[in-house]
């Protein structure tokens, strides 16, 4: 794993960085219109860069006091298995360790097998106190 050839910036993907890696990652497609409404209400957004791309992303959305979501955590499968989700997580945890307020609440949506990555950064499953449960709108 050569990390050396990647860096992490600290900014919101582009419309069009967003909706690529999303896409090339397999996660569920959103339009070039949602996206564009979406992304200002990132809160950190921790992008990973090779030669100049990025290849890597994943943000941190909420209110700004009391929830907050990790969300779009996406590797172009070219560079998976190289380190760089746990480089995300660790710029977003970074942010949520020294900016977030004490009582804020952090959750995720995980897929398996991701679930290991995210508690090697202190997430736990809520089951059975609670379940995580979606509503897709779709027209």
């Amino acid at each position: 794993m050569d990390q050396l050839a990647y860096s992490v910036v600290l900014r919101t993907p582009s419309t069009e960085e967003y909706l690529h890696l999303r896409a090339v990652a397999g996660l569920s497609p959103f339009s070039e219109e949602a996206a564009r409404k979406g992304l200002p209400g990132t809160v950190i957004s921790a992008l990973v860069l090779h030669e100049g791309s990025a290849v890597g992303m994943g943000r941190l959305i909420g209110d700004g006091g009391c929830f907050f979501q990790v969300v779009d955590i996406a590797v172009h499968p070219e560079h998976q298995g190289r380190g760089l989700g746990k480089m995300i997580m660790k710029a977003i945890m970074g942010h949520i360790e020294s900016e977030l307020p004490a009582s804020a609440y952090v959750s995720l949506i995980a897929d398996v097998p991701a679930n290991k990555l995210y508690e090697q950064f202190g997430f736990k499953e809520t089951a059975p106190r609670s379940l995580g449960m979606a509503y897709r709108v779709v027209r």
